[in-house]
């Protein structure tokens, strides 16, 4: 009897693949490698995940495929157990002496990247108080820009990364439903949220913890649903933050739930309301979600971005919405929250299959309250797959006070 292994999370070979492909495309541009920085890059590429800090990091390959990280020396063991390359050089800490930069600068003559550099930045990015030389005045070499095709790469998910994500939302959908099921009427965002994404993760690590990793940058993991301070007249805020608020009637919701596997996002979204709904609360709850199926009808293999965003617009001017409209009809994701492309009037991206979107256009009402849902969709051969599957209509979405 064959036993099969079940393994939730990239392969060996997928890595492999993936920097066959910027291999590929560094030889082809005449370009001696690549320094990327970006924490998701050095994920992609090695399946390292770490915490970025002021203290520099890199992912480099050189023209002949040889892989190496560069790692502060409290990461050199984590790297070496974790990362899928050749080599690990290290410094002993920022900003030190000699600054890191110059370390990196040795690694890469001893690598061979002296002429033409890729890179996603000319330096570590300034963030939590870094200060630092640039890569080209530090090589003396011409620095290009991979970002285009590192972003073009990682639009498509594989079969692999669909798998990640479909999981993600598996427990996205149960932290919900907990997160509904205890919002009433005199309680705080702060203790519904918590227990629901508590109780969720718990769930999931009960079912997949042997196989599951969070891979998450700032958090433990797992799942979590939660409000965001999107309560009441805040929810007119798209991206208002937490603030304790206590659920009162009459509130309209807008809520968040998702969770990190393995570094893989997903987002679902619901506009709720606690009682019995307003006809103003009626109207613009099935104007949200008209906006969010014109943008499912016009979403298929082919068309442009920038399109779908166009169509959702059309439909906000012809019943006068326009007044109520705040951001474009959503995003790519994957391993960051939000990713390129995005479904945006001057996005002109082609959508392609395995493509994976949230799909949220959402209206905001002054003194009423926001309306948005969000779906994770995927791009398919002949057209979409709404991944997410919580309900949608209105009656399932009423908190009985």
């Amino acid at each position: 009897m064959t036993v099969t292994k079940v393994q939730l999370r990239i392969s060996e070979a997928e890595y492999k693949q993936r920097c066959e492909r910027l291999l590929a495309h560094l030889n082809a541009e005449g370009l001696s490698g690549a320094v990327l920085f970006d924490r998701s890059y050095i994920l992609y590429y090695t399946g390292f995940a770490f915490i970025p800090t002021e203290r520099p990091m890199a992912f480099v390959m050189n023209e002949h495929g040889e892989r190496g990280l560069f790692v502060p020396r409290l990461e050199v063991e984590h790297a070496q157990a974790n990362a899928l390359i050749d080599r690990v050089d290290h410094y002993a800490e920022y900003p030190g002496d000699p600054h890191p930069m110059h370390v990196l600068a040795q690694m890469l003559a001893a690598m061979g990247v002296r002429k033409a550099i890729g890179a996603d930045e000319d330096g570590y990015p300034w963030i939590l108080g870094y200060r630092g030389p640039r890569l080209s005045d530090l090589t003396g070499a011409e620095v290009r820009n991979l970002r285009p095709f590192i972003e073009d790469q990682m639009m498509v998910k594989s079969p692999a990364e669909i798998a990640l994500i479909r999981e993600s939302i598996r427990w996205g959908n149960l932290a919900h439903l907990l997160l509904q099921r205890y919002t009433r009427v005199g309680l705080t965002e702060t203790e519904v949220s918590q227990r629901a994404s508590n109780e969720a993760t718990r769930a999931m690590l009960d079912a997949i913890g042997p196989i599951y990793r969070a891979q998450a940058a700032f958090s433990d993991g797992g799942a979590g649903a939660g409000y965001r301070g999107q309560i009441g007249r805040s929810s007119a805020i798209p991206h208002a933050l937490a603030a304790n608020l206590t659920f009162q009637p009459g509130d309209v919701l807008v809520t968040g739930a998702g969770a990190t596997v393995w570094g893989y996002e997903s987002e679902l979204e619901r506009t709720m309301i606690i009682g019995e709904p307003s006809a103003e609360q009626r109207r613009f709850f099935e104007h949200m979600c008209a906006l969010q199926e014109t943008a499912f009808e016009a979403m298929r293999p082919g068309v442009c971005c920038s399109d779908v965003d166009r169509a959702v617009r059309a439909y906000f001017e012809k019943h006068d919405l326009m007044p109520y409209w705040k951001h474009h009809s959503g995003h790519s994701i994957g391993l960051r929250y939000h990713e390129a492309p995005f479904l945006d009037t001057g996005d002109h991206t082609e959508l392609k299959p395995g493509m994976v979107f949230t799909v949220e256009p959402g209206l905001y009402v002054p003194n009423l309250g926001g309306f948005r849902h969000s779906d994770t969709v995927l791009i398919t051969e002949t057209g979409i797959e709404i991944m997410t599957y919580y309900p949608r209509d209105l009656p399932s979405l009423i908190i009985p006070i």
